[in-house]
């Protein structure tokens, strides 16, 4: 299972923000894909920063009640960012996200955002390996 990789079981076509974005059209995007957060991204598909549906709620509460769309991504992203490249295996990123990590990665290779990979993924990965495992013959 060791040799199992992230980029085995990444998305390769996740949702991305950009900093400018309003937070309306963000939380369009984010509704629409189903997706629990995503990367930041720059004109050069770097990675900047991380907004989850956590910091939405946050900041949706505060600007729905006075009904105004000012405020944009860069307001609520986090900047410190915890990310993964495509070679690190699946049995790391599992322990790492035992704890209270993120539920989603960035996948970044040569600085450049090339993917996501969620607790989803990583579980699956987990239950093709124990199905492999169990697969005797008779």
């Amino acid at each position: 299972m060791e040799s199992i990789k992230v980029r085995d079981y990444m998305n390769t076509r996740p949702v991305t923000f950009e900093a400018k974005m309003s937070l309306s059209q963000a939380l369009d995007k984010m509704l629409s894909s189903k997706q629990i957060g995503g990367p930041v991204v720059d004109e050069y598909r770097k990675v900047v920063g991380f907004v989850s549906e956590q910091d939405f709620i946050q900041k949706l509460l505060k600007v729905g009640y006075h009904c105004q769309d000012t405020h944009t991504v860069g307001d609520v992203m986090r900047t410190e960012v915890l990310t993964v490249t495509p070679d690190t295996s699946i049995i790391e990123l599992a322990d790492t996200m035992s704890g209270q990590k993120p539920k989603l990665y960035p996948v970044v290779e040569s600085g450049r955002l090339v993917g996501i990979i969620t607790r989803r993924d990583v579980l699956s990965a987990i239950s093709d390996q124990i199905g492999d495992c169990f697969k005797h013959p008779v």
